[in-house]
């Protein structure tokens, strides 16, 4: 395993939109274990690939003391409820704003051992998984904010 860079806002990378992964093969696997580092070293609870400059639809996720989510190509089939909690981003450093979500998500998506996988997530587990999948799609939690952005 070994740590990645992370891509700042102002990163046009962080703005594209991320290729599906046809095959979770043992490359794909690396960039996980690489992402899983890399989140742990700068204390995040998730992390997406165009974060750390690659554009494919991968994220990890852990919100839950060691329970490790590893997806690619994460969809979200199913949300309900509403929930507003500030967020940050290790993308944006030094900015927090209170962002809108659903309160449960049910995402599909295949795992590190190229297995489909439907999981029911609610509360911060939910708010990561759209988090992250914003990511993907080129969308900053800055551009969801419902309030004033904080600067700190």
């Amino acid at each position: 395993m070994a740590l990645r860079n992370l891509r700042y806002e102002g990163d046009e990378i962080l703005r594209k939109k991320s290729r599906e992964v046809p095959l979770v093969d043992d490359r794909i696997r690396m960039l996980m274990d690489d992402m899983v580092e890399t989140m742990y070293r700068y204390d995040g609870v998730g992390l997406a690939a165009p974060q750390v400059g690659i554009l494919k639809r991968v994220i990890v996720i852990d919100v839950e003391d060691g329970k490790v989510y590893k997806m690619a190509n994460p969809k979200i089939i199913n949300e309900s409820g509403e929930q507003s909690a500030q967020e940050g981003c290790l993308s944006v450093p030094e900015k927090k704003g209170i962002v809108s979500r659903p309160m449960k998500v049910i995402v599909e998506y295949t795992d590190e051992n190229n297995e489909t996988v439907k999981l029911e997530a609610e509360g911060l587990l939910a708010r990561a998984i759209c988090h992250e999948i914003d990511h993907l799609n080129g969308v900053l939690f800055i551009d969801r904010v419902t309030d004033d952005v904080i600067e700190e």
